[in-house]
């Protein structure tokens, strides 16, 4: 994978339970699904112990480790033309979680 400046990260910030289309796929896949399909060299989704969004909800685990809607990140790297061409479609696909743009370098 070789990267072009200027390199970016992009964060999604959403909730493990979300959904995406008619099969209620889960949203974290769906996203990936479409960054691969749109040749993004690379994404990997995180689940998070806790947190909390503009809603101030917090999630957290819960006794014997059940979860409430847990927060999951997805980062995706790529260029920034790359990535930017990817916004409209994953714009569609985010109605209430956060994207996040950042620089980056690559270091290799």
């Amino acid at each position: 994978m070789r990267i072009e400046p200027p390199a970016k990260l992009l964060l999604i910030f959403i909730d493990e339970t979300d959904t995406w289309g008619d099969s209620r796929m889960p949203l974290y896949e769906a996203i990936v699904k479409t960054l691969f399909e749109l040749g993004i060299d690379g994404a990997t989704v995180h689940t998070g112990i806790m947190g909390y969004g503009v809603n101030r909800r917090l999630h957290k685990k819960r006794l014997f480790g059940v979860t409430d809607e847990r927060p999951v990140t997805i980062s995706a790297i790529d260029n920034e033309a790359r990535l930017r061409t990817a916004l409209p479609k994953l714009k569609q696909m985010v109605a209430e979680g956060i994207m996040f743009l950042v620089d980056g370098e690559v270091v290799t």
